[in-house]
């Protein structure tokens, strides 16, 4: 089964100006990706082998890391109960997940929900699609809001037919429409996308999927 997953750079981090927190917020991405070894997070970090190694050990104490069965970093069980305790203080995914599992499931396609975290966009949801080749976004990744059907919406670029589509704007090969999520005020607190490679969405992804996903949107209550 072939597929594509989005990238997300673990380098590619904010920067908040407070250094430790920003390469420890490296390390935590990097060992999101997979369970690392010193060396090879050193590496995808691109910190100095003794920075890595003091914010690894550091994170673990916290309960953010621990080792698995070949002495490698892995995330940490105290990640779980605070993704928990973030569910529960933000219902947005619960709220929006049946609406978006039934549109995966009439256009077949993979659906993806994004909100604004500074200047980018950060995947809550992803449903994937049940095809062969496919388009992956990881939950939790972190991708560039100026890029993007849903990263453009994002950013309250305005759109006469309800939703914005995007060809190979981000990534190669793939294309995607959007449509903003609303609070009962009107102001936009996520977006909802169809995404998939090219083939598939064509290049006029809007024309195809676009009712279907303002429709979607249409029935999410906030």
């Amino acid at each position: 089964m072939d597929s594509v997953a989005a990238s997300c750079g673990v380098t590619e981090i904010l920067s908040t100006g407070v250094g430790v927190l920003d390469k420890s917020m490296l390390v935590l991405r990097a060992v999101s990706v997979e369970p690392q070894g010193l060396s090879q997070l050193q590496q995808s970090t691109r910190l100095p082998r003794a920075t890595a190694h003091r914010l690894a050990t550091s994170l673990e104490v916290h309960g953010l890391l621990r080792r698995d069965g070949e002495g490698r970093f892995e995330l940490g069980h105290g990640l779980v109960a605070l993704g928990q305790q973030s569910s529960e203080r933000f219902p947005l995914v619960d709220v929006v997940r049946p609406i978006a599992t039934a549109l995966r499931d009439s256009t077949g396609e993979a659906v993806q929900l994004f909100v604004r975290e500074g200047n980018q966009r950060r995947c809550v949801l992803s449903l994937e699609s049940s095809h062969g080749l496919r388009w992956i976004v990881p939950e939790g990744s972190l991708l560039p809001i100026d890029v993007g059907s849903s990263g453009r919406l994002l950013t309250g670029e305005p759109t006469k037919t309800g939703w914005l589509q995007s060809v190979g704007e981000r990534e190669a090969g793939a294309a995607s429409v959007s449509v903003a999520v609303r609070s009962g005020d009107g102001t936009i607190v996520a977006a909802i996308s169809v995404s998939g490679p090219v083939e598939r969405l064509t290049k006029q992804p809007g024309r195809r999927f676009g009712p279907a996903v303002v429709a979607a949107a249409a029935q999410i209550r906030l």
